[in-house]
């Protein structure tokens, strides 16, 4: 049974036909995406940007927890007003990414290492005192030879146990979030596989770390085939098989899964989403944590003018709400058209 402090947050994180906005860009990551749109990333363009996000009428209607990166946590608009604050008035849960980004894994080509357990304790209970009240931490592994291998696995797994339980042990709700990324040209099953193997590693490593299962959430990608695989797989054959490997190694007591985009366009993401959730019930809650598939239509439209938010907001509550829809499987072409 998790604590009082992790149960609150965890229904909170979990209510019914919410989910979680991602937009903890790191600071490369966010000037790639500036850099496509033809705006320079300085902390102002960054502050105005997540602000347009988190000021965007309704928005907490649909979206019940947003994390956030180390800059922008500690973020005030022009006024004054800490971004976070901000989300708590739309009664969304500000959360934070808490690792390093990654390394390549020595003596594995390919491979890479999530960085960050140094001085974690100490990051975690400040951001505790910032606001933030869930955490968030990223492996990263990839398909196609041998690949993941099972050094990999296993290390990424050792840094999200121990990362959980030092979330846990600060009373923030880790988000656990082993990602095995689209790119190459792996089948749907090799995905699976992928997916299933990782996915046991990473319980046994939480399992060994005493982390309270009942106190923290899955992120993970649906199992989808490779960008350049050949073969496309139907929305109908991604929830077969996603929700096959998560009844295989997902515990029942985790209370729920929430769903990346990992590179998926808007439209497909919620689609698949829906067609998980339509396809019957099961030990978890499901829902979403969206970066690009919220984000980029409103982003397209915003282009760093204020006299753009008025659109982009309308973009993102659009997205929020169809993704809200899918998470009760209710998602149609008419509410997708009706934006």
């Amino acid at each position: 049974m998790s604590s009082p402090s992790l149960h609150s947050t965890l229904l909170a994180l979990l209510a019914a036909g919410k989910g979680i906005l991602a937009a903890d860009e790191s600071t490369p990551s966010i000037k790639k995406k500036f850099a496509s749109i033809g705006l320079e990333s300085t902390a102002d363009s960054r502050r105005d940007y997540r602000e347009m996000l988190f000021t965007t009428p309704g928005l907490g209607a649909a979206i019940s927890g947003a994390i956030l990166f180390d800059e922008t946590l500690r973020q005030k608009t022009r006024s004054g007003v800490p971004l976070a604050e901000l989300l708590v008035r739309q009664g969304i849960v500000p959360g934070i990414k808490v690792d390093a980004g990654t390394a390549d894994l020595a003596g594995f080509p390919g491979e890479k290492i999530t960085l960050g357990l140094d001085g974690l304790r100490e990051r975690l209970a400040e951001y505790r005192t910032l606001g933030a009240r869930f955490t968030k931490w990223r492996a990263v592994l990839s398909v196609g030879g041998a690949r993941p291998t099972r050094a990999c696995i296993d290390a990424n797994a050792r840094a999200l146990a121990l990362f959980a339980a030092l979330s846990q042990e600060a009373g923030l709700v880790p988000i656990v979030e082993p990602e095995v990324l689209m790119d190459g040209a792996h089948s749907l099953a090799e995905d699976e596989t992928a997916i299933g193997e990782t996915l046991d590693g990473v319980f046994a490593a939480l399992r060994a770390q005493r982390v309270e299962l009942e106190g923290m959430l899955l992120k993970s990608g649906m199992v989808l085939p490779g960008e350049d695989c050949p073969q496309a797989a139907t929305a109908a054959e991604v929830a077969a098989a996603t929700r096959r490997v998560f009844l295989r190694s997902v515990p029942a007591a985790v209370p729920g899964i929430v769903f990346l985009s990992g590179g998926q366009k808007a439209e497909p993401a919620t689609e698949r989403l829906n067609a998980i959730v339509r396809a019957g019930p099961t030990p978890w809650t499901l829902t979403f944590s969206y970066g690009r598939a919220l984000q980029d239509p409103a982003l397209k439209l915003w282009l760093g003018s204020p006299a753009n938010i008025p659109a982009a907001q309308t973009a993102l509550g659009h997205r929020a709400r169809c993704n809200g829809l899918a998470v009760q499987g209710k998602y149609t072409a008419a509410a997708e058209n009706a934006g």
